[in-house]
Formats: C-alpha cells, structure tokens, sequence
C-alpha cells in the first residue's frame, strides 16, 4: 500500500507540478524566420571521428541551409581512419561550397580532455580567426532541412538568447529504437524540463548537444569549452555554463534530425550506458537512489496491479495510466503507436539496466566508452 501511495503521488506530481516536461509539443515553437537582418555570422563547428557513413548528407544538409547571413563550417577530423574528411570535401564540393568548409585535421587528444571536446576545442580556436558572432555546435550525424538555421539566430534575436539549442530527432525505425528512443527524450525531459531550462529564474540548464547555436562572446565569457573539457554529458555542461552568462533556451524540432542508425537494443544500450553512470557523479548512493527511485515510480505499478487489496490495485492502475498518458505526447511526436506507453514500465527497466551497465563499465576501467575510447576516467577526474 505504502509504495503504491509513493507511486501515484510521484506521478501526480511529476504530470502536475513538473514543469510539463511531458507535453513535448508545447516545446516545438522555433519561430518564422524573421523577414529581414542584420544577421549573425555564424561558423558550424562540427567534430568527426569515423563518420563516413553519414558525413556527406551533413556537410550538405548544413552548407544548403537558406541562412541569409554568412554560414561556414569547420569539420575536425578527430583521427578517422575511414576517410572521412576527404567524403566532407567531396561533399562541399558537388555542391560548390568548397570555399565555405575547412576540413582541421585534428591532433592527438592531450590528457584531461575528451575526445569530442578536444575536436571541439581545436575547431573554436580556428573560427575566432575569422571573429564569428555565433557558432553552430552540431554533431556529424545531424542532418537539417527546412530553415532551422535562420529559425534559430530568429529565436536567439527574438528574446535576446545566449544560446538556442533544439533536440534533434532521433532516427526511430527499427524496433530498438521504437522501443528506447521516445523514452529517451521523455526521460532527458524529465531531467532537464525545458519550461525551467527556458526560464531565468531557475537553475536548470541543459542543452542538446545535436544542435547548440550559441554566441561566440558568451561562450568565452563562460570559460570556453576548455571549463568543461572533461565532461562526458558536454550539452548539458555547455547549457549550464553559458546559462551563467545570459538567457538560453531548449526546445524541439523535426527540421533537425540524426542519421545514426541504431538497429539493436545493444546499440542503443551503449549509448545509454556511456554516460549514464556520469549523469550520477559516478556516486554508488545515487546509484541506489536511482535503482529505488524507477523500482518504485515506474516498476512497482505493474506488480502491485495484481496486489490482493483493492485499494493498492487501484493507486497502481492509476500510477499506470498516469505515465502511459504522460508518455503520449512524445509518442505522438515520434509517430510512434500511443500502446507503447503501456510498456514504459518495461522500457524504464531496460534504462536501468543500462544505468547499472554503465557503472559496471566504469568500475572496471571502460567507462563511457565510444569509438574506441574509454573517457569516464577523464570525466571524473
């Protein structure tokens, strides 16, 4: 009785009082693009280790955007063996755009640092030759279309933004990932609810490491991405840091969407488990915090349905339908079927299994582990 009280007094509060982390359609609210400038200059800086995959469609998807100011990019190969930096050129050049990309070939990575940050870092320092007013963080799987560039630097002049950051849409086509990806961004809300992130009255700061345009000024007055060189979540770290220098804002659209295909639940399984354990500062209590926390919100309710006294069996049936409503609007979003909210609880139990890998991971010296790196050490340090 007392854990299906804790259960749908959580959710209660969680649908209620939470921020509305859960109405994902509240957040997709890019604005027009505004009729006329001044606009930024802004510089995409995008890091790259083995991404010949997908490479190409992201140059081009970048360098084709119908921004009406000045946009280049800077792709630093991070040591790929696979030939991606000479697909990026290629790809800038089908399109005749040779001039605005500079292919960094990357240096070996110092200690201290993470990989990505330390791609990162090199390509920042190569932009402020050219004394950019923004810069466009993306990620090498991103693809964009529509005008989410200008729609950004629109939003970022609207209500004068240090930076604007949007979740790209993750790929959601095979089973893993119409089984994982949605509880994703339902969980990554549930985190960082983007009403507080947006709000400068509160101390959440997040942002979505897909997409972050972010002025170039803030960016140095926040200490540079070299104040968070050893992050392994580095958005949500950036988001945090820049948040001290002005207003940011978070929020969703489907213009901005990754390639990365994850076909196996492993797949997405050692995503997850690469950063999870950090999301915890490496802490064995907060682990079993954890492990309590989702055992009782989101576990219990599937047990306790079938519990001998009535009154437990309703508060569970509640806390059940509760989280599977809660779960619609980002199902919706990702033009999922709404009966995987039914499966949450299962979903959640396949998080925390991750969650419990990723410290396993660390504990044995392979914490977040990507691309033949093994970087928690360096995060934690």
């Amino acid at each position: 009785m007392i854990v299906a009280v804790v259960a749908v007094t959580a959710w209660v509060y969680l649908v209620a009082f939470h921020g509305g982390f859960w109405l994902a359609f509240r957040f997709e609210d890019l604005p027009p693009p505004a009729s006329e400038g001044p606009w930024p200059r802004i510089v995409a800086v995008v890091p790259a280790r083995d991404e010949a995959a997908g490479i190409a469609r992201c140059v081009t998807s970048i360098l084709q955007q119908p921004y009406p100011g000045s946009l280049s990019m800077i792709l630093i190969d991070d040591q790929s063996s696979d030939g991606t930096a000479d697909l990026a050129a290629r790809a800038a050049a089908a399109i005749g755009a040779s001039d605005r990309l500079t292919v960094l070939r990357g240096q070996p990575l110092p200690s201290g640092w993470t990989g990505k940050l330390w791609a990162v870092k090199q390509g920042l320092d190569l932009a402020a030759q050219s004394h950019p007013d923004c810069v466009l963080l993306t990620d090498a799987d991103i693809v964009y279309s529509g005008n989410a560039v200008t729609q950004l630097a629109t939003r970022m002049r609207n209500d004068n933004l240090v930076m604007a950051s949007v979740m790209a849409q993750l790929r959601c086509e095979s089973f893993a990932e119409k089984f994982l990806i949605p509880a994703f961004v339902f969980f990554f809300g549930m985190l960082y609810p983007f009403a507080w992130v947006r709000r400068s009255d509160r101390a959440t700061a997040a942002a979505a490491g897909g997409c972050i345009l972010a002025r170039f000024d803030a960016l140095k007055r926040a200490g540079g991405i070299e104040s968070i060189r050893g992050a392994l979540i580095d958005d949500c770290a950036l988001g945090a840091r820049l948040k001290t220098t002005g207003p940011v804002w978070l929020g969703f659209t489907h213009d901005v969407k990754s390639i990365r295909a994850s076909d196996e639940i492993s797949d997405v399984g050692r995503m997850i488990s690469r950063s999870a354990y950090a999301q915890l500062r490496y802490s064995l209590l907060l682990l079993l915090g954890m492990v309590i926390a989702m055992t009782v919100i989101f576990l219990s309710p599937m047990g306790l349905i079938f519990a001998a006294d009535p009154l437990t069996r309703t508060l569970a049936a509640g806390s059940w339908v509760l989280m599977a409503l809660a779960f619609q609007p980002t199902l919706r979003y990702y033009g999922q079927s709404p009966l995987w909210g039914v499966a949450l609880p299962l979903i959640s139990l396949a998080y925390m299994v991750f969650t419990l890998n990723s410290a396993y991971q660390y504990l044995r010296g392979r914490g977040g582990m990507w691309k033949g790196r093994a970087q928690a050490n360096v995060s934690a340090s």
